[in-house]
């Protein structure tokens, strides 16, 4: 039955196993392959039985705007390789981040977030909120004495990606859920980043976590999409009836491509993070580049905390270019391989210039605060032979 999720039962397997098979529901016909239901709507054998269905006495669908058989499915595959009691999808990432907030506050509430965040999530909390009297207030994420100080009175919920975008800071999550539930506050993970095989935020004291499926967990640029998962209390005192009447859902042919991609997701992961690290070692000995940002290197300024925290390094570096925007934009024009484009997680390997996309609406100083500099590019890395890749990126840097 749709989002009584619970249920199905799946002994211990393990998480490779359930990206392949957790959440199947084969229909009548036994296909091997997950059914793609299209369908808007449901009929009832009789008007009792709609009547039963919309007051909650009988488990069935009723809306594809509540709930649908392949989305249901994507919804239990990523919840069991989450280790999450619930998971509702969305229509995007951004979605995601807007509902799992919004949900939980209203005016007068108080919202806390580390500073350095994706350009879409800074405009919510900064600047959307407060339209709503809703006080939002933003961290240095790696200062322990500033989280003390701003979670030292009732917070309603506190908000932190990491690693972060696009300079890969690392937050404690484990140091910060402890003073988050100290505060009263429900504590939110974008993990978007390292994906659930390379961290598990709710093991570190999370309460909810949440993904732009349209990055790693598609993998190949075909869909959008958004997941939160968290507790089965936390959808039934919160999200349920959000998500159910402001209506983004995600699409039963998106959420099919999803599921299809999770069979893939730790074959692609693993490789993403062998070409990663070995483009970030690479990268460090290129003359022309001032800093290399990937958390699996010794270099980085919390590589011990990854390492304690992470699986991985994940698919994304930032390195500085020398020479600021001008010489980042020769560089950049000179690429042959890699693309240009503001998504991550891909197959293909891309590039993009934060400074000018998804952080141009942060001032210079804003900018300058969060590390990016107009000589900073954020890589995703992809799943071409790692050499090609260092061949584009040198030949680049001299011209």
């Amino acid at each position: 039955m749709p989002h009584d999720q619970t249920s199905i039962a799946s002994g211990a397997r393990r998480p490779q196993t359930e990206a392949v098979r957790g959440g199947l529901e084969r229909s009548a016909f036994g296909e091997t392959s997950e059914g793609l239901f299209l369908t808007s709507g449901y009929v009832y054998p009789s008007p009792e039985a709609a009547e039963a269905a919309f007051k909650g006495e009988v488990k069935r669908y009723q809306y594809s705007r509540y709930a649908n058989p392949t989305v249901a499915m994507f919804e239990e595959r990523l919840r069991l390789i989450e280790g999450a009691e619930a998971c509702y999808a969305t229509a995007t990432g951004m979605a995601a981040v807007f509902a799992v907030i919004m949900c939980q506050v209203k005016a007068g509430d108080r919202v806390v977030a580390s500073r350095a965040l994706f350009g879409s999530c800074d405009y919510i909390i900064a600047e959307l909120l407060p339209r709503y009297g809703i006080e939002s207030v933003l961290v240095d994420g790696t200062d322990m004495d500033a989280w003390e100080r701003a979670l030292s009175r009732p917070t309603a919920c506190v908000f932190i990606e990491t690693p972060s975008n696009p300079t890969l800071e690392i937050i404690d999550i484990a140091a910060v859920a402890e003073l988050t539930h100290a505060a009263g506050a429900c504590f939110i993970v974008d993990n978007v980043f390292a994906t659930p095989l390379l961290q598990r935020p709710l093991e570190l004291g999370a309460d909810v976590v949440m993904y732009s499926t349209t990055k790693h967990i598609d993998g190949q640029g075909r869909t959008l999409g958004g997941a939160i998962l968290g507790s089965q209390r936390f959808v039934d005192d919160h999200l349920r009836m959000f998500l159910r009447h402001t209506g983004p859902s995600l699409s039963p042919f998106n959420a099919w491509v999803l599921v299809k991609a999770l069979e893939t997701l730790e074959l692609r992961v693993e490789r993403h993070c062998r070409n990663a690290l070995a483009l970030a070692r690479f990268l460090e000995g290129c003359e022309g580049v001032t800093r290399v940002l990937y958390p699996d290197l010794d270099s980085h300024p919390q590589a011990a905390l990854a390492r304690r925290q992470m699986r991985g390094g994940s698919s994304i570096i930032a390195f500085e270019v020398e020479g600021g925007k001008a010489r980042a934009f020769r560089f950049l024009n000179a690429l042959g391989l890699v693309d240009i484009a503001n998504n991550l997680g891909d197959a293909k390997s891309l590039i993009t210039h934060p400074a000018t996309t998804t952080h141009q609406r942060l001032s210079a100083e804003q900018r300058a605060e969060l590390g990016i500099g107009d000589g900073l590019v954020r890589i995703s890395v992809g799943l071409e032979d790692v050499e090609d890749v260092k061949e584009d990126l040198a030949q680049a840097l001299l011209a």
